[in-house]
């Protein structure tokens, strides 16, 4: 909501030294988010003023049409003379009043204007458009024309309301009613600690039954319709200047009188109207239900399909606009420049149901002022006020004739009380108010307050935000100062700190951080298409997802149920801006449905839950294992003066995965799989022993080079993916620290010939058994494959470590340890020592 604060003075006595920013300040402190003052004409300077144009001569010979002026702009020059003035616009004639600014003025940008030779004339100042003053697009992108009553010579800043302070106010949902100059103007005046002049008291005739036909089918869609005619207006009149500024400051455009006399009421009362050329309406006004597959043409030339839960306007013929928010083309104000402009006009102020409103503007993905409105909540007694307003004006500026009739369809309702302890607020706010404050703030919001310990307190109409003891609470406090709150940390009992799951979960984090891996925490939703990019076949368990009821993007409907949609995502962002060597982590939450889950319960908000209710709760939910996953492309290791460097590849991944389980004191089995989205021969399953059996813990590798199209990624992206709770099943009591031995260690090398498809990983646990306790690392530091070894083999080549705790291992004793290990691997996968 954009508030000039020369606007928001009508209806709140400022005192005048306040600034926007001293205004900016108070909203604040009432708990409104003021997110900028915006100061206009800021850096102009006159002279500025009103000009009629006397002569204009068209100058031959150029690319572009110019135009030489003589614009009489009195005395302001200094000398009574015509002013000579050279412009290229067009939209003008003579006799026509403009806005013409002097040598010697400022601009906005600070643009210094002087007499200079252009075109073979001297130009002695300049004709303004809208953009030239910073007053924003009126919808002519041309010189502004004034209305002819204007004397040449007036002060035009002044005339224009340059200079001034506009307010940018981000309204949440729940603060509706400042959607408007009465909402804004109130909480200034609270603020202020000064008077309201509320613009909605209005003298409002009584309905009767004179008034223009109306027919409420949806009592419950819309519970309030105000119907008024207006005749004899002049198709001709403009609006006035003042309400084009503020309308313009308020961010909206100028389009005709009638509208933009219902658009000026809106923002004053926020009470949304529409107005109907009253010859275009066949019959009866009527609000319904659309029927399912209706058509209608709205304002903005769209020809929309009607959902059976569209709340319309109709006549005789159908229906004739969507109702709170956009009118239809049948019925449209013609505008006062076209020959037969409109004469007669109802006018339509009415209170629509919020859901309904909000699911309509949504449904067709058609925000306007009026549904951002309603969706948050109009005051249903305003109806009658904004539509004697808007009448008032049309008499006032279009010399129209309010007819006496008067159409008002309203549902019966009742006030809303709450009932309230008055210390509630102290007890919420840990603050001794006092019922004299609480009484007096609430009465301040608009409320009527009555009781002594136990108040009963009549909630305004404007403010359907206020339903339980607690939103009064709130009123309370924000109005008290949120910065008066006494700030308590709380005091943690001794002994407890982070537990053993969330310490994993750390280190986790740092080791691949360590690593250099950058984390890229990601939102946990996504859709069917990233699915199928996957590759991910249709009975694969990732597929079975939890759809949210209102997600925040069609696109991405569904909880994750893996981690690297997101990642990869990351990765291809990033690619695509210029990083290529690209190393991402992240952990976090994935949703797993089992098909078991309850229907979940509301849960009491009185009392603290039963456990019976909150299980019942946890068995509404899914499966939520935690998981950690990485992403890799690009170069693993830069090249420079110490080297190649080298790209990053399926073993990273592996070794990430590796790095993760080292955390938990935990020792990973790699064995080769065919598993989506990965490369069937580069992709690795991951294994842990839990409870004395291996179970599959996740997968790493080099993905799918059809995945990596279908994604856009860099080629050869790499990616690895683990669940953290499988893992911590896996540890086995506390994290061992290493013995740290002062003997020396004895290092023995083997190089092993086995079958090509034997499996490093089964060689390497053969001759881990087989070296027994002495044995302190082992590691495969070569692979080769040749003619030298025989077709269809690979040589294996391992640096054994050994080490005593207690003693130096001799020869004899460290060639032993090693010749079991070889034998062990030989009984069990055929190996042979090379060159045996």
């Amino acid at each position: 909501m954009r508030v000039p604060l020369s606007w928001l003075r009508e209806y709140v006595d400022l005192p005048a030294t306040e600034t926007g920013r001293d205004v900016q300040a108070k909203l604040v402190s009432v708990g409104l988010e003021v997110e900028t003052v915006e100061q206009t004409g800021a850096g102009l300077k006159g002279p500025l003023v009103v000009g009629q144009v006397l002569t204009i001569e068209e100058l031959e010979g150029f690319k572009k049409p110019i135009r030489f002026c003589t614009v009489d702009v009195g005395t302001a020059n200094g000398t009574g003379e015509p002013q000579e003035i050279v412009c290229g616009a067009r939209n003008f004639s003579v006799g026509d009043k403009v806005v013409v600014v002097l040598p010697g003025a400022v601009l906005p940008g600070d643009f210094a204007i002087a007499a200079r030779k252009t075109y073979g004339k001297t130009s002695h100042g300049m004709i303004c458009s809208t953009d030239e003053l910073g007053m924003g697009d009126d919808g002519t992108h041309g010189i502004i024309v004034l209305p002819p009553e204007y004397e040449p010579g007036t002060d035009a800043i002044e005339l224009l309301e340059l200079v001034d302070e506009v307010l940018d106010i981000a309204v949440t949902p729940d603060r509706g009613y400042c959607l408007s100059m009465r909402g804004v103007a109130r909480e200034t005046a609270i603020a202020y600690g000064l008077p309201l002049r509320d613009p909605a008291l209005l003298d409002v005739p009584p309905p009767n039954a004179h008034g223009y036909p109306v027919k409420v089918s949806d009592p419950f869609g819309c519970s309030n319709f105000t119907a008024r005619t207006v005749t004899g207006l002049r198709p001709e009149a403009r609006s006035p200047i003042w309400m084009q500024r503020r309308l313009q400051k308020a961010g909206m455009r100028t389009v005709s009188l009638a509208v933009d006399i219902t658009n000026y009421v809106m923002l004053e009362l926020g009470q949304p109207l529409h107005a109907y050329d009253r010859s275009r309406v066949a019959g009866t006004i009527g609000v319904r239900r659309a029927q399912q597959g209706e058509k209608l043409t709205t304002l903005d030339g769209a020809k929309r399909v009607l959902d059976s839960q569209d709340l319309v306007i109709t006549d005789d013929r159908g229906p004739i606009g969507l109702a709170g928010v956009m009118g239809g083309a049948d019925t449209e104000i013609a505008d006062h420049a076209e020959d037969a402009g409109t004469t007669e006009v109802v006018i339509e102020a009415a209170h629509f149901d919020a859901i309904a409103i909000a699911r309509t503007a949504r449904r067709h993905k058609l925000s306007s002022e009026a549904s951002k409105r309603f969706e948050r909540g109009v005051d249903p007694q305003a109806a009658a006020a904004a539509a004697q307003r808007t009448v008032d004006l049309l008499v006032l500026l279009a010399g129209g004739t309010a007819e006496a009739g008067v159409t008002e369809i309203t549902a019966p309702s009742a006030p809303r009380t709450i009932a309230m302890p008055a210390d509630h607020p102290d007890r919420v706010a840990g603050v001794a108010y006092g019922r004299e404050i609480v009484v007096r703030r609430l009465q301040q919001v608009g409320c009527d307050v009555y009781g002594q310990d136990e108040l009963i307190v009549t909630v305004p109409s404007w403010r359907p935000d206020l339903a339980e003891p607690n939103d009064l609470a709130e009123e309370v406090i924000r109005l008290e100062g949120y910065e008066n709150l006494p700030s308590t940390l709380p005091t943690p009992p001794s002994g407890r700190g982070l537990t053993d799951r969330q310490r994993l979960h750390r280190r986790i984090g740092r080791a691949l951080a360590g690593a250099g891996y950058v984390e890229a925490p990601n939102y946990p939703f996504i859709g069917d298409a990233v699915l199928d990019q996957l590759g991910l076949e249709k009975d694969d368990a990732r597929r079975r997802t939890v759809t949210l009821v209102n997600p925040l993007s069609d696109e991405e409907p569904a909880l994750r149920t893996t981690l690297l949609p997101g990642l990869l995502g990351a990765l291809r962002r990033n690619d695509g801006r210029g990083s290529h060597d690209l190393a991402l982590f992240e952990t976090g939450l994935v949703f797993r449905p089992t098909g078991e889950e309850t229907k979940a319960v509301r849960l009491p908000v009185d009392r603290r839950p039963t456990d019976e209710e909150i299980a019942g709760q946890d068995a509404a939910l899914p499966r939520q294992p935690r998981h950690a996953a990485v992403v890799l492309a690009g170069a693993r290791e830069q090249a420079g003066w110490w080297g190649k460097g080298r790209p990053a590849d399926w073993a990273d991944s592996v070794e990430a995965a590796r790095s993760i389980a080292r955390e938990a004191g935990v020792e990973v089995t790699v064995r080769a799989d065919r598993h989506a989205p990965w490369h069937p021969g580069r992709c690795a399953a991951l294994y842990v022993t839990v409870d004395g059996e291996e179970t599959l813990f996740g997968h790493a590798g080099e993905l799918h080079p059809r995945v990596v199209k279908e994604l856009h990624l860099p080629a050869r992206t790499c990616a690895m993916e683990v669940e953290i709770d499988v893992l911590e099943r896996a540890v086995d009591g506390p994290l061992q620290a290493p013995r740290i031995s002062t003997f020396p260690v004895a290092t023995q090398d083997v190089a092993l010939v086995v079958a090509a498809d034997v499996p490093a990983e089964a060689v390497e646990k053969a001759l881990r058994e087989g070296a027994g306790d002495l044995l302190e690392s082992l590691r495969l530091f070569d692979v080769f494959t040749g003619e030298q070894i025989g077709e269809g083999n690979k040589s294996l080549a391992y640096a054994l470590r050994f080490r005593a705790p207690d003693r130096t291992l001799t020869v004899e004793e460290a060639s032993a340890a090693r010749d079991s290990a070889v034998a062990l691997a030989a009984r069990r996968t055929g190996a042979v020592l090379r060159g045996a």
